[in-house]
């Protein structure tokens, strides 16, 4: 499972407790661009930078490749998607995992990909 950065973030928001245990739990993996998007935040206190730090350290990273870039590219040319949308959901379709996000529908359109809200199951 590839864990988008929105996920990321809002583990460490104290309404979602529930949704840190599961990704801890998952001994999933982000994309590079995750990380980047995660703590490259202007306003991110060092409190909040530690927070996605430890939930970060807990997964394991999948840096983009040159078929990463390559996918992402069909994938922006197909239909309007942010650049980091495209390299996350690349990164998802060259690992052949389920990417697992807050935002379903910015990729249900993406037939070949796996999108899960694990909001939705955790209570």
């Amino acid at each position: 499972m590839l864990i988008d950065t929105n996920l990321i973030i809002y583990s460490v928001h104290p309404d979602y407790p529930q949704l840190r245990r599961w990704l801890v739990g998952q001994r999933g993996r982000y994309s590079a661009i995750t990380r980047v998007e995660s703590l490259g935040y202007h306003r991110l206190s060092d409190a909040g930078r530690q927070s996605i730090e430890a939930v970060l350290a807990c997964l394991d990273i999948r840096y983009p490749t040159a078929v990463t870039f390559e996918k992402a590219i069909h994938l922006r040319q197909r239909r309007n998607i942010s650049l980091g949308d495209a390299l996350i959901a690349a990164t998802a379709l060259e690992h052949q995992l389920t990417l697992a996000t807050a935002n379903v529908e910015d990729f249900r359109w993406i037939e070949e990909l796996t999108v899960i809200n694990p909001l939705e199951n955790l209570s």
